[in-house]
């Protein structure tokens, strides 16, 4: 059975935010016992999707959960925006697809990261991205 041992909530509107949600999912990890390329497989994560959600979504919230599987500890991050939404789900999960400046590696990029990743996305309506990584 699927249990949630923690929650942490931070709002994604500034660069700021950026770094404290990068500090949570890295002291996280590191209580997990998640190895030190997994710790950065899950903070590089964490950050596209945060950078994302500030960027694309015109910010939002980032939700991290640790979680118990009774076989496995892990570590879950929600990111939820109310921004414009993505309108080709399909183009913007392959590499090189941006629709801004950026290098268009993030979704793509955090799907390989991540153990689950789960996207759902409705024009005008906006964007929740969850992720998660199992030690």
């Amino acid at each position: 059975m699927l249990s949630v041992l923690s929650t942490e909530s931070r709002d994604i509107a500034s660069e700021d935010d950026l770094l404290q949600i990068k500090a949570s999912v890295k002291r996280i990890a590191a209580l997990l016992g998640f190895s030190l390329v997994n710790q950065t497989k899950v903070i590089t994560a964490a950050a596209e999707l945060a950078r994302n959600t500030l960027i694309y979504g015109g910010g939002g919230n980032c939700k991290i959960n640790v979680l118990d599987d009774s076989r496995r500890k892990g570590v879950q991050m929600i990111f939820v925006d109310t921004g414009p939404g993505i309108e080709n789900l399909e183009q913007a999960m392959k590499d090189g697809f941006t629709s801004g400046n950026g290098m268009g590696l993030g979704l793509g990029g955090s799907k390989r990261l991540m153990d689950e990743f789960d996207i759902k996305s409705t024009v005008g309506v906006g964007t929740t991205i969850c992720v998660t990584k199992w030690v």
